[in-house]
């Protein structure tokens, strides 16, 4: 039984060879996917954010003239 899992085991690191053990301060693929959307989500919140400041800033004062877009908005789909 255990030279069957050892060759088992064996076939499994020849037929999969990028499938090795990550380094210690590496990110695991899923996890790397997710931090980049976290990075994306945030960084598209805070964009609306200061959209909306900037706007509301121009209502108050009286102004209105379009607010300038501060950074280009991508859109998925």
């Amino acid at each position: 039984m255990e030279r069957q899992t050892a060759a088992m085991r064996e076939l499994s690191r020849r037929a999969f060879p990028e499938l090795g053990e990550p380094a210690d301060n590496a990110l695991a693929p899923k996890e790397q996917a997710r931090s980049e959307w976290r990075r994306r989500a945030d960084a598209s919140h805070a964009a609306a954010v200061r959209r909306a400041r900037e706007e509301r800033a121009a209502r108050q004062a009286g102004t209105t003239a379009a607010v300038p877009q501060s950074c280009e908005l991508r859109t998925t789909a």
